[in-house]
C-alpha cells in the first residue's frame, strides 16, 4: 500500500504544461550561458568551422610577424651596408640655403684632420670643384660630398634624385634668403631625402648671444623643418659629430628611387663612332656606384635630361674609394671575363643580350593600310579634273612659293567661306573662341593712339627725324635707358593673356556667337548634355591621329603593382655597392659636353614599358610665389620623377566622375589634373612645372604629384553662347542675341537651356529669320537674368613632348622672387 501511496504522489508534468515567457532584461547570452544550455553538445559543422577560423588567425598572426621581422631586417640592412663595405658610399649634397654663406668652409671642415677622414680627391665627381671622397676607418664609413652652388637649380635637383642626405647649410641670423626658399619649395615638391641643418657663425658671438640666436633660428627652421636637430659647425670637433650623425641617421625612403637603379657618374669618357658614320653618335662610358636596386643590362638607361639609351656592356673596374680592402665582386659561376682595354686588364661583369634586350620604340607602328580603302568613283574623278582645270590664278607677293601660295586667302575666304574644319580645329580652338575679342584688341592696335604701323609715311619721317635730334643732343629722355631693355612682344603677349584670364574669371567659358558664320558650323564639334554628370560619352569615339602612335594598358594599376613586384624580386645583374662601368650605346656628343661644363650625370634604369609614350595625368597645385596667368597648351617644363622634358599641357578639374571639365587656365587655390603625352612613368613620382621665359630663365609654377596613365580619361571643354530677354511672359520668354538666323536656331532647338539665376528651360520655335526665338522656362523670369546655353567638346593635348631642355642660362627663380618681395 505504501508503494502504491508514493506512487500517486508522483506528478510528471503533460505535453501542454505552461512555459512562461524570460525576462527580456536587454542583454545578450554570454558565451558561457550557451555552453551551459548545450551542455556540451555543438554540431561537427560548427565544430570544424571554428577549429578552422581559429587556424587561420593564428596563422594571419604568424605571417604578419614574419613580415614586421623580414622588412625589420631589410631596412636595418640597408642601413648598415650604406657607407659601408659592402654597400655604396654615403652621397651628401651641400646646399647652401642663403647667398652670403661659404660651402667652402663647411668642406674645408669636413677634410680636416681631427675629423679622423682620410681625403681622396679622384672618388669626387669629375668637372665639380668641391666635391671630394671620404674614409673614416674609425666609424667604418666612407662619404662623398658635393657641391653644386648656387648657380643652376635643376644640378640641384638632379643631385637630390640620387642623394642619401642633403646638407642645408643655414645664416646664423635669417636662415635662408628668397633663393633658398624657393629651392626649399622645389626639393619639398620633388621628395626630400634624408637631411640635416647646419649654421656657421654662432661661436663667433658672445656668449650670452649663443643661446639667444640659436632659439631664434630653430624657430625659423620649424616653418619648414619641424623637429630637426640644429648643429653648430665652426670647429673640427663638431665636424667630427657631424660626420657620425649623417653616418648613423634613418635614411628616409624615396618610392620613385627605391623600384629603380641609380648611378651618379663619377667618371666619364666619350668615344665617337667612326668618322663615316652618318649617326653622329659614340659610345659613353660611365663610373660610378650602383644604387636602389642590382642593375640589369638588357634594361634600358635613361640619362636625366638627354633621354633614353641601351647598354652593351658592364665592367667592374677598381673601386676608387675603398675602406679597408678592395671592394670588387667575387667571381661567380665564371661569368665575368678579363679583357684588355687601353692596356690595362678589366673585367667584365655583364654583355648585352641582343635577343634579351629592351628596344628603344617609343610610339606604337601605325599602319596607314589598315583602315578601310575606297576606291574613287567616276564622278569624283571628273570633279577633280575639272577643279584642276578650273584653276583659280591669284597675285602673290614676290618671290612666294607655291606652298605658300596655298596658304593666301582669297576675297572670297575673308568673307567668310573657309572650311568649317579647319576653323574649328584643335590647335586653333582657344583663339576661335574667342574671336570677336580679339578682332576688337586687333581695331585698337590698329587705332593712331596705339603706335602700330599703320603711320602714315610722314609720321615715319618725324619720328626719325625726333630721333636723329635726340642722338645729336646726346640726351636720353626719361626712362629711355629702362624701355632698352622691354621686349614689346613679349610685353604685349602677358597683357593679352592677362585680358584672357580675367575676361575667363569674369564670365566663365562665355563664347560670343560670330555674325557672320552661321553657329551650326562654327560650333558643329560640340554636342549638348542633358546633365555633365549622368550623360553617356564614349571614351573611343573621334579619337586623334595622335592616338594610334600610343600605348595603352587593359589595367595600368595591376600592370603597376605587377611591375613593382617583379622588380623587388629581382637580384641578378650588377648589386648595389658595386663600383662599375656602364657602356652606352648612340649616345650623342651633348651629353658628354654637358659633363664636361661641370653638370652632374644622372643614369637611372627603366622598368618595362617606361620608354613607350602615352597619356600621362598629373595632380598639381599651384604654386603661390607665381601669380603670371597660365594658359592650356602653352609650353612647360616638366619634372617627373627622373625625368625632364618639355611638353603642351591642358588642364581639367579633379573630380571622381568619368567626364572632367577642361580648364582654360591653372587655376589658383585648387587642384588640377595636367595632361600632357609624355612617358609611361609607373607612380610614386613628384612632379614640378615651370615656366621659360624668353630670357632663358625658368620660373617654378605648380608642383604636386603623378596620378597615373589613362588614355581614356574623358576631358570637355565647355562654351557657353549666351543670349538676352527681350519680352517676357509668365513662363515664356522672346530671346535674342544667342542667335542670328533661323536655322542655327533650329539646330540647337534639342540643347537645354539655363539661367544665371537657376531657370532651366528649352526652345519653343523661332520668331522671324533675325535670330529671335520663344523659350519656355519652369518660371517666369527676372528682366536682368541671362540666358545660357552650354556646349562640349572632347579636347586632347598637343603632341609637343621633347626631352631635351636647355639648361638656364642664369640663376633661376631666386632674381624674380627677390623683385617680388621688394615690391
Amino acid at each position: 500500500m505504501a508503494g502504491d501511496g508514493e506512487q500517486q504522489r508522483t506528478h510528471r508534468a503533460g505535453i501542454y504544461k505552461q512555459k512562461n515567457k524570460l525576462h527580456k532584461h536587454g542583454k545578450h547570452r554570454t558565451k558561457g550561458e550557451i555552453e551551459r544550455e548545450n551542455k556540451g553538445r555543438v554540431s561537427v559543422m560548427g565544430l570544424t568551422k571554428k577549429q578552422r577560423r581559429e587556424q587561420k588567425k593564428i596563422d594571419r598572426r604568424h605571417k604578419a610577424s614574419q613580415l614586421r621581422r623580414n622588412k625589420r631586417d631589410s631596412v636595418l640592412t640597408q642601413k648598415r651596408s650604406l657607407g659601408s663595405r659592402d654597400g655604396p658610399p654615403h652621397l651628401v649634397v651641400v646646399v647652401a640655403l642663403h647667398d652670403g654663406l661659404n660651402a667652402e668652409a663647411v668642406a674645408h671642415l669636413l677634410r680636416g684632420e681631427r675629423a679622423g677622414g682620410l681625403v681622396q680627391e679622384k672618388a669626387g665627381v669629375t668637372g665639380v670643384p668641391d666635391s671630394f671622397g671620404l674614409v673614416i676607418p674609425r666609424f667604418k664609413q666612407r662619404f662623398i660630398f658635393v657641391n653644386p652652388g648656387r648657380v643652376d637649380l635643376h644640378s640641384l635637383l638632379d643631385l637630390a634624385k640620387v642623394a642619401d642626405s642633403l646638407l642645408f647649410v643655414l645664416d646664423y641670423t635669417v636662415g635662408w634668403d628668397s633663393y633658398g626658399d624657393y629651392c626649399l619649395s622645389c626639393l619639398f615638391a620633388q621628395g626630400l631625402p634624408s637631411h640635416v641643418l647646419v649654421c656657421q657663425g654662432v661661436s663667433a658671438l658672445p656668449v650670452k648671444k649663443q643661446v639667444e640666436c640659436k632659439r631664434a633660428l630653430q624657430r625659423v627652421a620649424e616653418t619648414r623643418f619641424p623637429g630637426a636637430k640644429l648643429f653648430p659647425l665652426d670647429t673640427e670637433e663638431e665636424a667630427t659629430l657631424l660626420l657620425r650623425h649623417l653616418g648613423v641617421q634613418k635614411q628616409k625612403r624615396l618610392g620613385f628611387r627605391s623600384h629603380r637603379s641609380h648611378l651618379l657618374a663619377q667618371h666619364a669618357s666619350y668615344t665617337p663612332h667612326p668618322a663615316d658614320s652618318a649617326t653622329g653618335t659614340g659610345t659613353l662610358c660611365v663610373s660610378g656606384y650602383v644604387r636602389g636596386r642590382p642593375l640589369q643590362v638588357n634594361r634600358l638607361v635613361h640619362i636625366v635630361g638627354h633621354g633614353d639609351f641601351q647598354l652593351s656592356r658592364v665592367d667592374a673596374p677598381p673601386d676608387p674609394l675603398p675602406l679597408l680592402f678592395s671592394t670588387q665582386p667575387k667571381r661567380e659561376k665564371g661569368d665575368m671575363e678579363m679583357q684588355d682595354v687601353n692596356g690595362a686588364a678589366v673585367r667584365v661583369l655583364m654583355e648585352a643580350d641582343p635577343s634579351h634586350r629592351e628596344s628603344l620604340q617609343t610610339e606604337a607602328e601605325v599602319d596607314p593600310m589598315e583602315g578601310e580603302q575606297t576606291w574613287p568613283t567616276d564622278t569624283e574623278l571628273l570633279e577633280a579634273e575639272e577643279a584642276r582645270k578650273n584653276k583659280k590664278v591669284m597675285k602673290v607677293p614676290k618671290g612666294t612659293s607655291s606652298y605658300q601660295a596655298a596658304w593666301i586667302l582669297d576675297d572670297g575666304e575673308e568673307n567668310g567661306e573657309t572650311d568649317p574644319e579647319s576653323e574649328d580645329d584643335d590647335d586653333d580652338d582657344e583663339d576661335n573662341d574667342n574671336t570677336m575679342m580679339d578682332e576688337v584688341e586687333e581695331e585698337d592696335d590698329e587705332s593712331p593712339d596705339s603706335g602700330s604701323g599703320c603711320a602714315s609715311d610722314s609720321g615715319e619721317e618725324e619720328e626719325e627725324e625726333e630721333e636723329e635730334e635726340v642722338s645729336s643732343t646726346g640726351r636720353d629722355q626719361p626712362g629711355q635707358r629702362y624701355d632698352e631693355n622691354m621686349d614689346e612682344a613679349e610685353e604685349g603677349e602677358e597683357l593679352r593673356r592677362y585680358r584672357e584670364a580675367r575676361a575667363n574669371d569674369m564670365f566663365p567659358d562665355e563664347v560670343d556667337t560670330p555674325i557672320d558664320t552661321p553657329a551650326r558650323i562654327r560650333f558643329q564639334r560640340y554636342r549638348g548634355l542633358k546633365s555633365f554628370r549622368s550623360s553617356p560619352w564614349d571614351p573611343l569615339e573621334n579619337l586623334p591621329p595622335d592616338y594610334s602612335r600610343i600605348f595603352q594598358f587593359q589595367s595600368f594599376e595591376r600592370s603597376r603593382r605587377r611591375v613593382l613586384a617583379e622588380a623587388a624580386q629581382e637580384e641578378e645583374g650588377a648589386m648595389v655597392g658595386w663600383y662599375v662601368t656602364l657602356h652606352i650605346a648612340d649616345v650623342p656628343p651633348s651629353v658628354m659636353e654637358s659633363f664636361q661644363a661641370g653638370k652632374p650625370l644622372v643614369l637611372v634604369s627603366l622598368l618595362p614599358n617606361e620608354q613607350k609614350m602615352s597619356v600621362m595625368h598629373m595632380l598639381v597645385r599651384r604654386h603661390p610665389a607665381n601669380t603670371e596667368p597660365i594658359k592650356a597648351k602653352q609650353e612647360l617644363v616638366f619634372q617627373c620623377g627622373f625625368r625632364r622634358f618639355r611638353a603642351s599641357p591642358i588642364f581639367s578639374q579633379h573630380t571622381s566622375a568619368d567626364k572632367h571639365k577642361m580648364e582654360r587656365f591653372l587655376q589658383a587655390g585648387t587642384p588640377t589634373v595636367v595632361s600632357v603625352y609624355a612617358p609611361i612613368t609607373f607612380p610614386t613620382a613628384g612632379v614640378l612645372l615651370f615656366k621659360q621665359s624668353p630670357e632663358g630663365t625658368q620660373d617654378l609654377v605648380a608642383t604636386g604629384c603623378l596620378l597615373g596613365c589613362n588614355p581614356q580619361r574623358v576631358i570637355l571643354k565647355r562654351i557657353v553662347l549666351s543670349g538676352h530677354p527681350f519680352k517676357i511672359n509668365r513662363r515664356s520668354a522672346v530671346i535674342r542675341y544667342m542667335f542670328f538666323n533661323r536655322e542655327d536656331i533650329l539646330w540647337f532647338k534639342p540643347v537645354e537651356l539655363r539661367t544665371k539665376w537657376g531657370r532651366r528651360g528649352h526652345i519653343k520655335e523661332a520668331l522671324g529669320t533675325h535670330g529671335h526665338m520663344k523659350c519656355v522656362f519652369e518660371n517666369q523670369l527676372g528682366s536682368q537674368d541671362t540666358v545660357l546655353m552650354n556646349l562640349y567638346k572632347r579636347v586632347f593635348p598637343r603632341w609637343t613632348y621633347d626631352p631635351y631642355v636647355p639648361l638656364p642660362s642664369v640663376r633661376e627663380g631666386g632674381e624674380k622672387m627677390e623683385e617680388s618681395k621688394m615690391e
